[in-house]
C-alpha cells in the first residue's frame, strides 16, 4: 500500500489554473479531472466499459449514505469492498453522506454527537457520527474518503453558518482521530479529505481553510457551494479558499457544476469536480456540446442527421445523429437516456482534458474566454 501522492506539473500564466497527477493504488488521475457520479456504485445508464473506453473516466464517485442503506455494509464487506462489488478497478471517491442526510432525509435531528435521520427508503431510524461514517467508508473501501460535515443552506444567516462551522470543525477532529485509529481493509490505501465550509462569509471560509490544514491531509475539499448563491459569489469563495489552501495538495470542489462553472473554478486553482448534471440533464434531453447547449426535444432537430456535437467532435459513436436521438427521446426509449448520458459525461471529461492540455501548452488564458462564450449558447 502506498500513500496517495499529488504531483503539480504545470501552471497557466496569468491564472491560478494548474495541471497535475494524483497517484492512488487503483491508478493515476490526471488533473484537472471530472468525476462522474455513481451514487449507488453505478453511473446511471452507463456501462463501466463505456465510462472508460468512450468517456475516458479515470475516477468515479459513490455515495456513502445510499450504499450504507442499500445494499448495506454486510453485503459490501462480504464482497470485499466496493471495487470488487461493482467491478470498477479504477480509483473511487466516497462522499461522507452528510449532504444527503441534510437534503434527502426530511426527518433529521442534529446534535453534537452526530445526526439522527430516517431512511428515505423505508423510514427506518439511523445515526451518523463522525466515527461511524469513517468506519462505513472503510468498509466501502473507496480510495478517497470525505469527512462528515454539515452542509448549511446557501442563504444561511451568519450566526447559523458560524455555529454550523464550529460543529463541522469538531466533527472533523473526530473524523481524523477515527481515521488514524483504523486501517484499510482490502489491501489498498485510503486517504481522508477534510471539507472547507463557511457558506458565503469570507471570514468563516478563511477560518475554515486555515483550520483544515492542521490535519496535513493528502487533499482538501471545498463544500457548501452551488447551493443557491450567485455564481460570482461562488467564484469569490473559491478564489479566497484556494489562496489559503496548500498549493502542493489537490483541491476538490464538491458538487459543481455546469461546464462554465468548471472552467471558472479551474481558472481559480481547483483540480477535482463532481456533479450529477451530465447524467441527470442527459436523461431529460439536455446535451452539452462544444458549441453550446441543445434541448434534443426541440422540433428543429427532427431532420438534423448530423452528429450530436455540432463541431463534429463525436464524444460517443458519431453514427448517432441528433434526429435519431430526438426520435428515441420523444419515444421514451431507454437508449435515449443512455446515449445522452454517455455523451454528456464524455463531453465533461473532454472539457477538463482540453483545459489540462491548454494549461500545459500555456494557452489556457486565451482559450477559456472563447470556450465560455460557446458554452453559454443555446443552440
Amino acid at each position: 500500500m502506498h500513500r496517495m501522492k499529488f504531483e503539480l506539473q504545470h501552471t497557466a500564466p496569468g491564472t491560478a489554473a494548474r495541471a497535475g497527477e494524483i497517484t492512488t493504488d487503483h491508478g493515476v488521475i490526471r488533473t484537472p479531472i471530472f468525476m462522474p457520479v455513481g451514487t449507488a456504485a453505478s453511473v446511471k445508464g452507463i456501462f463501466h466499459r463505456d465510462l472508460v473506453q468512450e468517456a475516458g473516466a479515470q475516477i468515479i464517485l459513490a455515495n456513502t449514505y445510499h450504499l450504507y442503506l442499500r445494499p448495506g455494509l454486510e453485503v459490501l464487506e462480504a464482497a470485499g469492498g466496493v471495487h470488487r462489488f461493482s467491478s470498477w478497478d479504477r480509483p473511487m471517491l466516497t462522499d461522507s453522506g452528510g449532504f444527503q442526510v441534510f437534503s434527502l432525509a426530511g426527518c433529521r435531528k442534529l446534535t453534537p454527537e452526530g445526526c439522527r435521520f430516517s431512511s428515505h427508503i423505508d423510514g427506518s431510524k439511523h445515526l451518523f457520527t463522525p466515527e461511524n461514517v469513517i468506519d462505513t467508508q472503510r468498509i466501502i473501501g473507496a480510495d478517497i474518503m470525505m469527512a462528515f460535515d454539515e452542509c448549511p443552506p446557501g442563504d444561511a444567516p451568519y450566526d447559523y453558518a458560524a455555529k454550523s462551522l464550529e460543529l463541522t470543525h469538531r466533527w472533523l477532529e473526530r473524523c481524523f482521530n477515527r481515521y488514524r485509529q483504523t486501517q484499510p481493509r482490502y489491501g489498498h490505501s485510503q486517504t481522508l479529505f477534510p471539507i472547507v465550509q463557511g457558506c458565503t462569509y469570507p471570514d468563516l471560509r478563511s477560518r475554515s481553510a486555515q483550520f483544515v490544514q492542521q490535519f496535513d491531509a493528502e487533499g482538501y475539499a471545498i463544500g457548501g457551494l452551488a447551493v443557491g448563491e450567485p455564481a460570482p459569489v461562488m467564484y469569490q469563495m473559491i478564489e479566497l479558499v484556494n489562496s489559503i489552501l496548500p498549493a502542493d495538495k489537490p483541491r476538490y470542489l464538491m458538487g459543481v457544476g455546469t461546464p462554465i462553472n468548471i472552467l471558472e473554478a479551474i481558472d481559480r486553482g481547483v483540480d477535482m469536480f463532481d456533479c450529477v448534471m451530465p447524467t441527470r440533464n442527459g436523461r431529460n434531453g439536455m446535451l452539452f456540446t462544444s458549441e453550446g447547449v441543445i434541448n434534443i426535444r426541440n422540433e428543429k432537430w427532427k431532420k438534423d442527421f448530423s452528429p450530436i456535437d455540432p463541431a463534429g467532435t463525436a464524444f460517443v459513436d458519431p453514427t448517432y445523429s441528433k434526429a435519431y436521438l430526438r426520435h428515441l427521446t420523444i419515444a421514451g426509449e431507454m437508449m435515449a437516456a443512455q446515449i445522452a448520458s454517455l455523451h454528456n459525461v464524455a463531453f465533461y471529461l473532454w472539457l477538463v482534458g482540453e483545459a489540462r492540455r491548454r494549461i500545459a501548452d500555456g494557452t489556457f488564458a486565451q482559450w477559456k474566454p472563447a470556450m465560455i462564450e460557446k458554452l453559454s449558447r443555446r443552440l
